[in-house]
């Protein structure tokens, strides 16, 4: 005789054979709890006892395993590598970022000092890049199997394309603060390094989400923004764009960059960016509808919500600055269409600025109950989410104020920036002090007592 349908998901499971997945009906890693009708067809795992190990699986478990029978407990220098992970390349996103937000505001004054801080950071971020670089091959080299790993872990996996956007940094950096240096030669290297750089962030994008969507299960309670983070890399293409079209204007070479083909590139890749970003966003307010704001470790990530339009309004408006480099006084059969783009571009940036006001304030008043004395917030490598995405703002802000004459916005921006360098300065000092107690790049799970 069949069962009687009598609760929520016996009904469910009668009408269309699936379950809402609700909180209950995940566990704490997020990982998805069987329903009845599939649980029953799985052999019942007995219960462990005693005091249980590292899950062979998980990061812990790996590093325990690479240990082997070396002797002692004694966590060391190589174990401690053995727990860099992706998300330390939010670092260098972040470093980068303020290198471009300096140079932003140097090119109207062309004061000399600024320059010099602006190279600094790009000097300093070249540096870390490839620190970072170094340590995460040596923990796939020294932990076997966790290069694979990384890309089905439900966390680490959504920052690897972190790699793409550090490297976008610092192409853009190196356009601001390299062609003005040297000669033809990096101008051109860095057109193709441009078009090599519109395929990667495409194909790792596009790639990164299938996997995700092959291998994952994120249950809507847990969604933050930085499920945005795989598109992140489409995000970077105007701003290079536009940073590529100035640089190669201003230098003295017989052979130009193809600037209408970069500029028409850069807006198709950006907007499919924006699109993908924007949709995802609209997932995150739902979340926020129906589950509250997230938990005190994801509240960072609210920040990368502010990325997506603040990057497309700096790089429209600043390609907008532009037509008159790249578009022919006749384009399309009109002799108007330098004014036209120039001004569709300003209204579209002036759009989507204030969707990421919007954004930005409502991640900032997510903040305010850790105003509090007694509210602290655990210091994570996504604290760089403070700085990285609101360099997009202030970018967005300094190209809307050129590109109306504003100086109200203009010293807005320039507010924002100072700002910025004080929090990317207060960051960096959080994040030594974490890994100098043992708090960041510390196997917890390895130690014994």
């Amino acid at each position: 005789m069949p069962r009687a349908v009598t609760t929520q998901v016996d009904i469910e499971v009668a009408l269309s054979g699936y379950v809402t997945p609700g909180e209950d009906y995940f566990n704490r890693s997020g990982s998805p709890v069987l329903s009845i009708s599939r649980r029953e067809q799985r052999e019942k795992i007995p219960a462990s006892t005693g005091h249980p190990g590292p899950d062979s699986e998980s990061l812990a478990g790996m590093i325990s395993n690479a240990r082997g029978s070396r002797p002692g407990n004694k966590i060391g220098i190589r174990d401690r590598i053995c727990c860099h992970q992706w998300t330390w390349f939010t670092m260098t996103m972040a470093t980068g970022g303020v290198a471009n937000v300096l140079h932003s505001i140097w090119t109207p004054y062309r004061s000399g000092w600024l320059w010099y801080i602006g190279l600094f950071f790009f000097l300093f971020n070249l540096i870390l890049f490839l620190v970072n670089c170094i340590l995460i091959s040596m923990r796939f080299v020294m932990v076997p199997g966790s290069f694979v790993r990384s890309f089905f872990d439900q966390v680490e996996s959504l920052f690897i394309p972190a790699v793409v956007v550090s490297t976008a940094t610092i192409l853009i950096n190196t356009c601001e603060y390299g062609i003005p240096m040297t000669g033809p030669w990096l101008q051109h290297t860095m057109e193709w390094l441009y078009w090599i750089y519109i395929i990667v962030s495409v194909l790792a994008s596009a790639g990164m989400y299938l996997i995700l969507w092959s291998t994952q299960i994120f249950p809507i309670h847990t969604m933050t923004p930085v499920w945005v983070f795989p598109g992140y890399p489409l995000l970077l293409t105007a701003p290079f764009a536009s940073t590529l079209i100035a640089a190669d204007a201003a230098a003295s070479s017989d052979q130009p960059a193809n600037r209408l083909a970069v500029a028409m590139s850069a807006v198709a890749v950006q907007g499919t960016g924006f699109l993908i970003s924007f949709m995802i966003c609209a997932a995150f307010i739902y979340r926020l509808m129906t589950q509250k704001l997230p938990r005190d470790m994801q509240r960072p990530g609210v920040f990368i919500s502010i990325g997506p339009s603040g990057f497309t309004v700096a790089g429209l408006v600043s390609l907008g600055q532009q037509t008159h480099v790249f578009i022919p006084d006749s384009f399309q059969g009109s002799d108007h269409a330098i004014i036209i783009l120039r001004l569709l571009s300003t209204i579209v940036g002036l759009w989507l600025w204030g969707l990421s006001i919007w954004f930005f304030l409502v991640s900032v008043g997510s903040l305010l109950k850790y105003v509090r004395p007694k509210r602290k917030m655990p210091f994570q490598m996504t604290w760089w989410s403070f700085v990285f995405p609101n360099t997009a703002l202030v970018t967005a802000t300094l190209a809307l104020a050129t590109a109306i004459g504003s100086n109200g916005l203009r010293i807005t921006g320039y507010v924002m920036a100072a700002i910025l360098v004080i929090v990317w300065t207060l960051v960096l000092i959080t994040m030594l002090r974490c890994l100098w107690n043992r708090e960041l790049l510390w196997p917890k799970e390895l130690e014994t007592g």
